[in-house]
């Protein structure tokens, strides 16, 4: 069955058709005006993290309590406590001193880790997965600009990670879209799919390459299909999850989760032309609990370390998809 899954990623996906210059763009390419359009529905969306846990400068508030802006609690004094943080009222009301304790005010850093590999060129309905993840990235990418934030980026493919270390104000951002727009993988739509073991040691390199460039307390936003996600990429990202804030926006296409309705199908991915037959009714529950049991992996992994988990389907619109699971601004 799992051969026959990833011959059908590979054989049918409709990559046979580079890019043009008109009509692709939003289905099978992203250009960067199109990103650049994005930040008027980024407004709409309330990213806020749940926990924040670095010390910084800026406009979250995080655990590390100090002198700051934010009033945390009162607690009994104790030697060594500053006597300027003595809260009289409570002082003079108990006849024991109390000091305020505050939580400063912090700023994070976002990454955002998208996955360009064949698997991502892939779509029955809507726009290619890849699509979805550049339109999703620019989003958030714009809603955390709008807060203040760091923005950076790790771009992957089959042949290249691309690096962008988070930096604050638009032109860093405008650098990032600039650079996923550009990106090679959207030029070289006849790349062969990778096998699945190949698949899997590319996601935990791209997982590694991430444990060494995001500092504690970031908010890291994971878009992919997750092909070749297994144990030893669950124990890569595990870490990050117990010390960062985790989104991932796992995005699939409609023709996973299902095979088409019975009969004979054609497809192909420019080089070769395969028949493929949908008739059979035990193929056809093999194949929809193999992708029930990946979705049910994942979010088991993401329930056990708090990691929010975000479907996206390649017939959606990223941006209705955003505001409702995420929550609008008032």
């Amino acid at each position: 069955m799992i051969d026959v899954l990833r011959r059908r990623k590979t054989v049918a996906s409709p990559q046979a058709t580079a890019p043009a210059p008109d009509g692709g763009d939003g289905l099978v390419w992203v250009s960067l005006a199109s990103l650049l359009a994005l930040h008027h529905g980024a407004d709409a969306l309330a990213l806020q993290p749940r926990r924040v846990r670095a010390p910084g400068s800026g406009g979250y508030v995080s655990p590390f309590k100090g002198r700051g802006m934010e009033f945390d609690e009162t607690r009994p004094y104790t030697q060594g406590d500053d006597v300027r943080s003595i809260d009289w009222r409570v002082t003079a009301r108990s006849g024991k001193p109390h000091t305020k304790l505050f939580r400063e005010e912090r700023e994070r850093a976002v990454l955002l880790w998208v996955d360009l590999r064949p698997a991502m060129f892939f779509a029955t309905r809507g726009s290619f997965k890849a699509v979805r993840a550049a339109q999703a990235a620019a989003l958030l990418g714009w809603n955390a600009l709008h807060h203040g934030d760091r923005l950076g980026a790790l771009l992957f493919d089959e042949r290249s990670h691309e690096e962008l270390r988070p930096k604050r104000g638009q032109p860093p951002f405008m650098h990032v879209l600039q650079r996923l727009a550009a990106h090679p993988s959207w030029h070289n739509p006849l790349r062969r799919d990778d096998e699945p073991a190949a698949a899997a040691v590319l996601l935990h390199q791209a997982l590694l390459r991430l444990r060494r460039v995001a500092q504690p307390g970031s908010l890291i936003i994971l878009l992919s299909d997750f092909t070749g996600f297994d144990g030893r990429g669950a124990a890569l990202l595990a870490p990050l999850a117990r010390h960062n804030d985790v989104l991932t926006v796992h995005i699939h296409d409609p023709l996973e989760e299902e095979l088409p309705p019975a009969g004979h199908y054609r497809v192909s991915d420019g080089r070769r032309i395969i028949s493929v037959e949908t008739g059979d009714v035990g193929r056809r529950e093999r194949y929809r609990r193999h992708f029930a049991e990946r979705q049910d992996e994942l979010r088991h992994f993401c329930h056990r370390h708090g990691v929010t988990l975000l479907p996206l389907s390649t017939a959606d619109d990223p941006l209705s998809v955003l505001q409702r699971r995420l929550g609008r601004r008032r």
